[in-house]
């Protein structure tokens, strides 16, 4: 069929109908039919002038007419690579897809089966590594595999197959409507009609070939997200792109993977393993690098590691991503490489989803969010084969703002001021490219860094801000430079041993020698708030005790506070903006209180192994525990989280064009600020953390550990006479304390129903509210009367009872929502 063009095609079958109507000669004519057919199908179809030929990894023809692909297999049970991605994006960090998102990648290979060439995607995750081919085959056979499409074979010539890839390139591989319907935006079907090949990022190249695709999702829009981001929402254009890469050779060395090592692991099941070992092997994935010497002190690499950089990023960003990026090289430098990492600025003529590139995009999406770190690695070996760094546009703004609600009237006299700000930014968007290609490079975060002076740019920073003669200083806010727990992952990941040395010995030694030399790695599973227990590992934090920096941290806010007024905005911007400007200050200390809560039934630990020098786990001292529990209840004072009432007049209703954001404070007016929510707000953030149920278990068990140790009962006590047993003489300060005061006692409420909680637990929590009851039962107070009301009421029906909600914090991580790598 492919080979015959129209003209003779319509022709030729023409005749045959005539001829079948004539059975006198059919049966010599079905002979030289069939023969012609044959020929024509295998000799000429190269030479159809009706498709544009492209000849790389694997040759494949596009007709334009009906715009197909048509790929062309040479050999069958060849494994190479498939990935997919996402070359044009949504533009909503909710939704979140982005604009140059990659997707999984697989190991594939095409089978033939009858008159179909399969796609197959065997199981790589269970393997036997032996010479014994019955066992390899064993194991193959025990475990699925996947056939990820089946194509119909159109021609064939000695071992030559032609089949239509259209179907399978124009399908919504990378999940876009699956994830438009998990978001709440509606539900969408692909429209194939309103669905194209983009040919000029269709490309074909001897080691990889590149298929993009516009495709159109149909649909009525359900949420708002979606509606926000396209000019119809009924109708939703993406692009897809679809990779086909040649595997690399056997020449890359795995390295073993340590949990002490900062490096992501990579793993797999070997079957033929002995049995008095492990069948789970781990590695650690790194790009392939080697010196050229390897036994030189210093050497260049054969292959040295080079990313590139969108070419759409705007100065002055694009010289703070260069800078930032470049910092790498410090740590390569350290392990005897030359010039082993480079950052270039990617070729116009370039795509970013090319394989052969290592790229930085600078993705824009219509709300502030994250940034983020993926790369396409070898299932086979964990070899990273390509970094994608994917940067939201919008972040440098929220730090930009942080700096002007810190400054002291910037712009008092003139609207030009904005050169500090804009430097504090530029300081952390250094940082911040550092961070995301540390990602790529097989670097997992490390959220002690901060308490070793900031030892790694895998940490997330918050702005080191400190008082000076009483005045605010903004000149150390971010760190310059890579860390040294940077160059100790460097090290492990990528060192070049001479000839002769015992790597596995060497690579303990360098992990070793960073234990003694006082340096800490805890990752992201041990370092979130919610629960958290670990004493340095924290998100957004400073200084080697928590403790100490929120106290630090909340004189700096009380200071930015006292300050802060009108000329904090530019002329001519209506006082609503204020209002936003003001938040990041009001809410400072937010990060640091995360920090220091989890001082309290803290517990630490490493990632240590038989044989370190590493402390396995201890509780945190009961001083430090009292000195966090001191500090964080200054965060549910009244004193300290009411906006003090002659700024108030700065925070008019909201002006007409203005309106409220994601990051704006919330309120239950309907009109004007709402302070006692905005103190609601503040105080719910500290209680949740501070009564979170697996804190509450945990203080159970140390106090059972050592009686001398903090207790539940010690932290709702000293909670209580700072909340709710506190009155206010000023009525404003009063107020704001009740309302501090319904969430304590909604939270110990939560605690007493739970049934994730140690029984113990619900028996002090119950405990404690009957004591509040028979304090407050009838007092002439009728917040404290209502308390006692609300007590009674939730012991007639515990089961139904949910802690109210309170205003949504503002988001507000100095430089985005979140920040995580993919690998």
């Amino acid at each position: 069929m492919l080979s015959l063009n129209r003209t003779k095609r319509n022709h030729f079958y023409l005749n045959l109908s005539f001829q079948l109507n004539h059975p006198m000669k059919n049966y010599l004519f079905l002979f030289v039919f069939l023969s012609v057919i044959t020929v024509q199908s295998q000799d000429n179809y190269n030479s159809d002038n009706d498709y544009e030929k492209y000849t790389g990894l694997f040759d494949f023809y596009y007709d334009k007419d009906n715009d197909k692909i048509y790929l062309e297999v040479t050999n069958l049970e060849k494994e190479f690579l498939y990935v997919y991605s996402l070359s044009n994006g949504v533009g909503s960090n909710d939704i979140g897809l982005d604009r140059g998102q990659l997707g999984n990648e697989q190991v594939v290979y095409f089978k033939k089966a009858g008159n179909k060439l399969l796609l197959i995607q065997p199981n790589t995750k269970y393997r036997a590594i032996t010479d014994n081919e019955l066992e390899k085959k064993s194991v193959e056979q025990a475990f699925a595999k996947s056939v990820l499409f089946g194509f119909k074979i159109e021609n064939e010539k000695g071992g030559t197959y032609i089949i239509d890839a259209t179907d399978f390139l124009m399908q919504d591989t990378h999940g876009v409507d699956k994830r438009l319907k998990s978001s709440n935006q509606g539900d969408y079907k692909l429209d194939t009609s309103k669905s194209a090949f983009n040919l000029e990022r269709t490309k074909a190249f001897p080691k990889n070939v590149e298929f993009d695709v516009t495709l159109t999702f149909k649909g009525e829009p359900k949420g708002s997200y979606i509606r926000s981001v396209t000019p119809n929402a009924s109708l939703v254009t993406v692009s897809e792109h679809h990779s086909f890469i040649e595997l690399p050779d056997n020449q890359y060395k795995k390295r073993a993977f340590d949990p002490r090592s900062g490096s992501f692991p990579f793993s797999y099941y070997d079957y033929a393993t002995p049995v008095q070992e492990s069948t789970l092997k781990q590695y650690i994935v790194r790009h392939r690098l080697e010196k050229k010497d390897p036994n030189a002190t210093i050497s260049e690499a054969k292959e040295p590691i080079i990313y590139y950089l969108d070419n759409g990023t705007p100065e002055p960003v694009r010289s703070a991503l260069l800078e930032g990026g470049k910092w790498w090289n410090q740590a390569f430098e350290a392990i005897g490489y030359r010039n082993a990492f480079q950052l270039k600025i990617l070729p116009d003529d370039a795509d970013p989803m090319d394989v052969r590139y290592n790229v930085i995009q600078w993705v824009h999406r219509a709300t502030r969010g994250w940034s983020y770190g993926s790369s396409i690695v070898d299932p086979r070996t964990g070899e990273i084969l390509k970094g994608h760094v994917s940067l939201g546009s919008l972040r440098i703004r929220q730090d930009f703002l942080i700096a002007q609600a810190l400054m002291n009237q910037p712009f008092a006299e003139t609207n030009e001021n904005y050169k500090p700000m804009l430097e504090m930014a530029l300081a952390r968007i250094r940082q911040l490219s550092a961070h995301e290609i540390g990602h790529t490079l097989g670097f997992a975060h490390n959220f002690a860094a901060s308490t070793n002076n900031n030892a790694s740019v895998m940490d997330y920073p918050h702005p080191k801000v400190t008082l000076k003669n009483k005045q605010i200083d903004l000149s150390n806010a971010y760190a310059v430079g890579i860390g040294e727990w940077d160059k100790i992952t460097v090290a492990y990941s990528y060192s070049d041993f001479k000839e002769g040395v015992d790597e596995e010995k060497a690579l303990k030694t360098i992990l070793e020698e960073a234990t003694q030399n006082g340096y800490r790695y805890i990752t992201d599973q041990d370092a979130r708030p919610n629960g958290g227990a670990h004493p340095y590992a924290h998100l957004w934090d400073n200084g080697a005790d928590a403790t100490e920096e929120l106290e630090q941290m909340l004189k700096v806010r009380e200071v930015a506070i006292k300050q802060f007024s009108v000329d904090n905005i530019k002329s001519d911007e209506p006082y609503t903006v204020l209002e936003d400007v003001f938040v990041p200050i009001y809410l400072f200390h937010r990060y640091q209180t995360e920090a220091a809560v989890k001082q309290i039934g803290g517990l630490n630990y490493s990632y240590a192994v038989k044989g370190s020098n590493q402390e396995v786990v201890s509780l945190v001292s009961k001083n430090k525990q009292e000195a966090a529990l001191n500090a964080v209840l200054k965060t549910v004072d009244a004193t300290v989280i009411a906006v003090p009432q002659e700024k108030l007049n700065l925070f008019p209703p909201r002006a007409f064009g203005y309106s409220a954001s994601r990051e704006s404070l919330k309120g239950k007016f309907n009109i004007g600020f709402d302070a006692l929510s905005a103190a609601e707000t503040a105080a719910e953030m500290t209680l949740n953390l501070l009564l979170n149920e697996e804190k509450a278990s945990r203080l159970i068990q140390q106090k059972a550990l050592d009686k001398n140790q903090l207790s539940l009962q010690d932290v709702l006590d000293e909670l209580l006479k700072e909340t709710v047993y506190k009155t206010e003489k000023d009525s404003y300060l009063n107020e704001v304390q009740n309302t501090v005061n319904y969430r304590v006692v909604w939270h110990i409420m939560k605690l007493a129903k739970s049934e994730d909680v140690l029984p113990q637990v619900n028996a002090i929590a119950n405990h404690t509210l009957k004591t509040i009851k028979e304090k407050y039962t009838n007092n002439n107070d009728a917040n404290k009367a209502e308390i006692a009301y609300r007590i009674t009421q939730f012991y007639k029906n515990p089961e139904k009872f949910n802690i109210p909600k309170s205003p949504k914090i503002p988001d507000g991580s100095p430089i985005g929502m979140s920040c995580f790598g993919k690998l």
